[in-house]
């Protein structure tokens, strides 16, 4: 007799879905207010969106740092959780871990973007081990 394997999109999923939108979050945060200005007057130049970005200052330079490391963080984090869920690592454990990920890196990006490095630094670094974690969940 055939089993019919139905595949779940496990909280963990959902998960990775949000931490790959943060990214174009915080690309909106940088370019806030600035859309719909005309260029001569500082507005988004989306003729040029990295220079534009590139001379900014501030929040909204950090905002575009945000998003620049959001992405750098994505490929590992979806690595952990495939490879979590291939070797069988305890569902709960492993939705609750990525959750944790994710809200570390809300976090990180607020601390980002408020300039308070050392925070944001303890943060990052916290979000990168619980992703180890998420990695060897699974590990027999």
């Amino acid at each position: 007799m055939n089993t019919l394997h139905v595949a779940r999109f496990t909280a963990a999923y959902w998960c990775v879905l949000i931490a790959a939108v943060l990214p174009l979050l915080c690309s909106v945060l940088a370019k806030r207010g600035s859309l719909g200005k005309p260029r001569r007057d500082g507005g988004f130049d989306n003729h040029d969106p990295r220079g534009w970005l590139a001379r900014q200052n501030d929040w909204r330079a950090r905002a575009n740092a945000a998003q620049a490391n959001s992405f750098e963080a994505l490929p590992f984090f979806i690595g952990a959780v495939v490879i979590a869920h291939q070797l069988g690592a305890g569902q709960t454990l492993l939705d609750l871990l990525a959750f944790l990920f994710v809200m570390l890196r809300v976090f990180y990006i607020m601390m980002y973007v408020a300039d308070m490095p050392t925070v944001r630094s303890v943060v990052w670094g916290a979000a990168f081990f619980v992703n180890v974690a998420i990695l060897f969940i699974g590990y027999r």
